[in-house]
């Protein structure tokens, strides 16, 4: 057993070691490494905490010391001795980052560490009056005799709210940095809670649920367990809190006592002992011996530690891995050094010339370069902006068919009056899904219009501006649909020369490409494409005319299809109303009567007559009215939307 104890304690401290070097050369920034991450509210007793593992007075009740993170490695050695030094943040400056690399002092009197630490805070900027908060991370190492194999990483307390000494930037920068410490999923929380305040009441509890609701890597700490009354409810509350019976952790709960106000002087002998004494009495003494005293904590937290590292250590190496992968994509699309004018103007042509040879490729349907991809994944579909404008044009042709009309007139006649209300409600409704009417209701519709615009024309006939307005109706969601359309076509091609240049070169050049230059001129394309779709349908509320013979055809069309119906409507009440007379002694049909029934044509209400008219003027002039029509221009990559009328004088 003391073998395979020694084997345990070398494998233990070689994994660590090579942990905190990977975390001291900064890759904590790229990957998330392993580690146990101390948070808990403001005043909560984190640095007793920390104290009492390390051994080593560290400051308290200083509202400055917690405006950075605290490395600290804890290692077994003969002599004690601690090092601290800074680990800059990855936005630091170059000068900056030298200057905070070269602070690295060791003490051989631990006490001296409070005084050590405060020369750090100052060389990160931060001093005694001010409120300045720090990216950067103190790294202590502190070396020992009995020292446990740990590193923790120490967090501001999270604050409830602002004071004179804590701004409201300070509260939201403190738990910002908690929340980014915390989400980390190998990261084993140590939710450090005090029994002074009610649990309820403590944001930690909160923010620890939120970023790992199973608790599978969250252990509860509760300290001050000695400010509770004995006997209260309040002591049963945190017992059962501790047993794991209300807020529930995979890896379960811990208690420790403190020094307090009185004992802070107190050895650290002296401390354990008090905490023994502590926990030996009352309703501690019901509790495991494993989750109360700093000694047990110790233990629990190096065997978490060590699981949670090699647990995830071939994870970790496939994503070190990785990042190293990216970081050479990122600078094979930097492409050769440019810090001369003319190595940036080579760099810019060589993309130009890139980017124009895929921009006319995709364009004229040519996808045969790798950029293009597979195009039954959807991710690279869009990057064929050929087809894409293509079915997009396609798409809007369809729905300009089947919607472009607000009313569909019914050549059957609708009898039923349920039917007939619920056609005439319809007719309120302003979607895009046309109205239907029945013939009946169309004319009564028409025949409001011709009443209530009377001009000159004589009776029977119609006053021809009635077409015009007749047009404007029903062609009225012409716009929202080309609008539609026209926005469609600029996001697709924005889209598509976003991926484009995006693949080309990195975030950088991108973004100043993208920002200053393609950006605007696609905008400012759009608002030419909207003009030009505004002049197109002002010239929708001109006077109607046509050259176009379509016109004609199509009207005397609808005519014959009316006079058919008609004429087989009269051939059915002829033969329904007198069946005996409609047929000889012999049983030949009377084609006298017939045709004297069917040469009865004659309309009494000449509004009734105008109104048909009308209507079949209306609606031939629909049918030969205008389409939109969708062109990409490849050398300037404009678009524009033209509203072609099949009239000679546009055409």
């Amino acid at each position: 057993m003391s073998a395979l104890k020694v084997l345990r304690s070398s494998e233990q401290q070689n994994l660590l070691d090579e942990i905190d070097s990977l975390r001291l050369q900064g890759i904590s920034e790229f990957v998330f490494l392993p580690q146990i991450v101390v948070c808990g509210d403001q005043s909560s007793g984190k640095s007793s905490v920390l104290e009492a593992i390390s051994g080593v007075p560290f400051p308290r009740n200083d509202t400055l010391c917690t405006r950075f993170a605290t490395e600290v490695i804890l290692r077994e050695a003969p002599t004690p001795e601690a090092v601290v030094s800074i680990v800059p943040s990855q936005d630091a400056s170059d000068a900056d980052r030298e200057r905070l690399l070269s602070f690295k002092e060791t003490l051989q009197q631990l006490e001296d560490l409070p005084q050590l630490i405060e020369r750090a805070k100052s060389a990160m900027g931060i001093t005694a009056t001010g409120s300045a908060f720090s990216k950067n991370i103190l790294r202590v190492e502190i070396s020992g005799q009995d020292k446990p194999k740990l590193t923790v990483v120490d967090l501001p307390g999270l604050i409830h709210s602002e004071s004179r000494h804590q701004s409201p930037a300070d509260v939201e920068l403190i738990s910002n940095l908690v929340q980014s410490y915390m989400k980390n999923p190998r990261s084993v929380i140590l939710a450090v809670v005090s029994a002074k305040n009610d649990y309820a009441n403590q944001i930690i509890l909160k923010r620890a649920k939120e970023v790992n609701p199973e608790g599978s890597r969250t252990l509860g700490l509760i300290t001050k367990p000695d400010t509770l009354p004995s006997g209260s409810d309040s002591e049963a509350d945190f017992v059962n809190l501790a047993s794991n019976d209300n807020i529930q952790f995979r890896l379960g709960w811990h208690i420790v006592k403190n020094r307090d106000y009185q004992s802070h002087h107190s050895s650290a002998e002296e401390r354990d002992r008090s905490e023994a004494q502590f926990f030996s009495e009352g309703i501690w003494r019901d509790l495991p011996r494993d989750m109360v005293g700093i000694a047990s904590l110790n233990v629990r937290l190096s065997n978490i530690l060590l699981d949670q590292i090699k647990r995830y250590l071939p994870r970790l190496m496939e994503d070190i891995q990785s990042s190293i992968e990216g970081c050479k994509t990122k600078l094979a699309k930097l492409g050769d050094g440019r810090s001369t004018a003319e190595e940036q103007r080579q760099f810019l042509l060589k993309l130009s010339q890139s980017f124009q040879a895929l921009c006319r490729a995709a364009t004229n349907g040519n996808y045969d370069d790798k950029f293009f991809g597979d195009p039954s994944s959807d991710e690279e579909y869009c990057k064929r902006l050929r087809a894409v404008v293509q079915n997009l044009n396609l798409g809007f042709s369809d729905l300009m068919r089947r919607k472009g009309h607000r009313r569909t007139i019914d050549s059957e006649s609708i009898k039923d009056s349920a039917t007939r209300r619920h056609h005439r409600a319809s007719m309120s409704h302003t979607d895009l899904e046309p109205i239907l009417m029945s013939q009946e209701d169309a004319i009564e519709w028409v025949r409001k219009l011709l009443v209530r615009s009377r001009g000159r024309e004589l009776p029977g006939s119609f006053n021809p501006l009635l077409v015009s307005e007749l047009f404007r109706d029903q062609s009225s969601p012409w716009e929202q649909i080309a609008r539609e359309h026209v926005q469609n076509i600029w996001m697709t091609s924005k889209a598509f020369l976003e991926r484009l240049l995006n693949t080309l070169t990195e975030e950088e050049t991108f973004g100043t490409l993208f920002t200053h230059w393609i950006d605007p001129n696609l905008n400012a394309r759009f608002e030419k494409a909207n003009e030009r779709l505004d002049g197109l349908l002002i010239d929708r509320e001109r006077h109607a005319i046509t050259y176009n013979h379509y016109y004609t055809d199509v009207l005397q069309s609808i005519r014959e299809e009316r006079k058919v119906r008609e004429l087989v409507g009269k051939v059915q009440d002829y033969m329904s109303s007198s069946p005996d007379s409609a047929f000889g002694k012999k049983g030949s049909l009377d084609v006298s009567g017939l045709a004297r029934s069917l040469a009865t044509q004659s309309e009494g209400d000449m509004d009734l007559f105008a109104c048909s008219e009308l209507l079949d003027s209306s609606r031939a002039f629909y049918k030969v009215s205008f389409f939109i029509r969708i062109t990409i221009d490849p050398p300037s990559w404009a678009f524009e939307t033209v509203l072609l009328r099949q009239e000679s004088r546009l055409r």
